[in-house]
């Protein structure tokens, strides 16, 4: 099944096979992880994020499974982080290097790459017990799997329209304020928090693209864009903070002087670019497109 709740059938049986689906693909990949622990552990993470915007936009209508829910996947994804981090910084680095500006920054930064990948091998080997967290997780994804069983929608079509409405609307102020925050005087953690609150925005077009299908996917398609900026930015702060808590990686005084160089630039071009986009992505009123979701859903269903 796709990613998707459908306006025309039983929104229990929706909520709960979407559910039950990305959690039995994180399971399935964690267990056999076909391209290994690295990827194994990318994929799960993607795919609790996908269940917990699910349960965000559920949560007027069950605030306890979604917060106890919530709890279970995040300590869960945190449980597998280290390493996933750490593959992350090299895609960081590499972002950096594919955007040198000049030939001997592009050199520095190759061999930036080349600490980093080191630096996740040696992580990996020196990991112990990372076979038993991956077991672990799955045995935890499992009892998250029962408790969807556990979610009932017994207030009609459209009580369900009023709970997506109030969801969206919700989620789009929350994202304003981010926004709001991005200008002047931002923090790394207030283009984080704008981040996670696009990644929900984004994922709520999915779930509910059946209702306006066009409208839906170009406007997902646009906030798909935005999260990977902001993306970007984010790892750009992490890859910033490694060089101060591990500055012994980096022996090459020209090189670290480049990353440094490349950081800053690179977040400066990229925040701006960033806004930009932003305020394309969230220019409707939070009010008028709750309303809009509100109707269309009621309409499609009927």
């Amino acid at each position: 099944m796709a990613y998707r709740i459908r306006p025309d059938a039983d929104f229990t049986e929706e909520f709960r096979s979407v559910a039950t689906e990305q959690l039995n693909r994180a399971v399935t990949v964690l267990e056999e992880r076909p391209e290994g622990a690295h990827e194994a552990i990318h994929s799960f993470r993607k795919n609790l994020k996908r269940a917990r915007s699910l349960y965000r936009l559920v949560r007027r209508e069950v605030p306890d499974f979604q917060a106890q829910e919530n709890v279970r996947l995040r300590d869960a994804a945190g449980s597998l982080s280290a390493i996933r981090d750490a593959a992350a910084l090299i895609g960081t680095a590499q972002y950096l290097h594919k955007t040198a500006r000049e030939k001997e920054e592009s050199e520095a930064l190759g061999r930036i790459v080349t600490i980093l990948e080191g630096r996740r091998d040696w992580m990996a080997e020196a990991e112990s017990g990372l076979e038993q967290r991956l077991m672990e997780a799955s045995d935890v994804l499992k009892e998250a799997i029962a408790a969807v069983d556990t979610v009932a929608f017994d207030g009609g079509h459209r009580k369900n329209a009023r709970m997506l409405g109030k969801s969206w609307r919700r989620t789009a102020r929350k994202a304003k304020a981010a926004l709001a925050a991005c200008h002047g005087e931002a923090s790394a953690d207030d283009f984080h928090d704008l981040r996670k609150r696009t990644y929900d925005y984004r994922l709520f077009h999915g779930l509910l693209r059946d209702v306006w299908p066009g409208a839906m996917q170009a406007k997902r398609d646009a906030a798909k864009e935005l999260v990977e900026d902001l993306g970007h930015i984010h790892d750009l702060t992490v890859l910033s903070e490694l060089v101060e808590s591990e500055p012994q990686l980096f022996t090459r005084n020209d090189d670290l002087a480049h990353l440094l160089d490349a950081i800053i630039f690179r977040q400066q071009e990229d925040r701006r670019l960033a806004l930009a986009k932003a305020e394309a992505v969230f220019t409707d009123d939070p009010d008028d497109e709750a309303e809009r979701i509100e109707l269309l859903w009621l309409t499609a269903g009927s």
